[in-house]
């Protein structure tokens, strides 16, 4: 118990200090920056090539999805996710090493080149994404969840980052042992990760972006919009579950993009009563039936 405590005493420790290191110093390794920065640039690229032109320039929930926005990447590790990660690591640890297993990784991967490490961990990570987004909308007690990220009404970037932090449990919950097996850890390589952050905010931008022929590899805006619609095809517990590759969707028949569905409902059916403030939000899947 003691090696425990002193874990999550080091987790709170370290991560504070990452975080004002980051806010405090700007450098091109620097995460907390790069968000803001990329945010920006996307921000811009909506006022100068808005697809739906009558869009506020501080669309409905602007400041709303802004908040989450530094939230989920950066608050919710302070206050709780590093922490309660570290601490899960070592559990599993100490689970294995009854068994007398201490090591889980079964293929070495890090004598590969380096652009191959990357492109594995962009495949599998984003693969399993793919799985428990699904997930997120099959099983109930999940969408509970995923309802927060799905009462956007207006899509604009920051919604890409309105999510409930649950989600991030789930997601690297089923990431981790996988990764681990292949060698990788929690922290995913920053390269992939902001390469994956730009296409997320990217899909959920107004604009009108399709990629080409490139858009049965990416996702983007005109076929995210659909995953975000009110009506979904009769039968259907979601469509377009791609967070950053879509070539999932077309393979596994989840793909939908009737037309460019620039105008629909976005949203859930019942979404009218729906809590609009952050605290509501994040509170609503442990309070909706109380």
């Amino acid at each position: 118990m003691e090696k425990y405590i002193k874990i999550i005493g080091d987790a709170y420790y370290g991560y504070f200090n990452y975080l004002v290191n980051e806010i405090m110093y700007p450098s091109w390794e620097n995460y907390f920056w790069w968000l803001v920065g990329l945010s920006l640039f996307v921000w811009l690229l909506e006022l100068v090539y808005p697809w739906r032109k009558e869009q506020a320039v501080f669309r409905k929930d602007f400041w709303l999805d802004g908040f989450y926005m530094f939230f989920n990447f950066f608050l919710f590790s302070l206050i709780a996710f590093n922490a309660i990660s570290n601490v899960a690591v070592e559990a599993f640890n100490d689970f294995l090493a009854l068994f007398g297993i201490e090591n889980v990784v079964a293929i070495e991967i890090d004598t590969w080149p380096v652009w191959t490490q990357f492109l594995t961990l962009f495949i599998i990570a984003d693969f399993i994404q793919w799985n428990v987004h699904r997930l997120l909308h099959r099983v109930p007690a999940f969408w509970e969840f995923h309802k927060v990220h799905h009462s956007v009404e207006q899509m604009g970037f920051a919604a890409h980052l309105r999510f409930h932090w649950m989600e991030t449990i789930l997601y690297k919950t089923a990431q981790y042992l996988p990764l681990a097996m292949i060698g990788f850890g929690l922290t995913d390589f920053f390269i992939v990760h902001i390469f994956a952050t730009a296409i997320g905010h990217l899909n959920h931008a107004n604009l009108k972006i399709s990629y080409g022929p490139f858009k049965y590899l990416f996702n983007n805006p005109i076929m995210h919009i659909w995953h975000h619609a009110k009506v979904l095809p009769k039968g259907r517990y979601g469509v377009n579950y791609g967070l950053t590759l879509s070539i999932w969707d077309y393979l596994f028949g989840t793909a939908y993009i009737p037309h460019n569905g620039r105008d629909i409902d976005l949203g859930f059916e019942g979404m009218e009563k729906f809590p609009k403030t952050f605290w509501q939000q994040i509170s609503y899947p442990f309070t909706k039936n109380k």
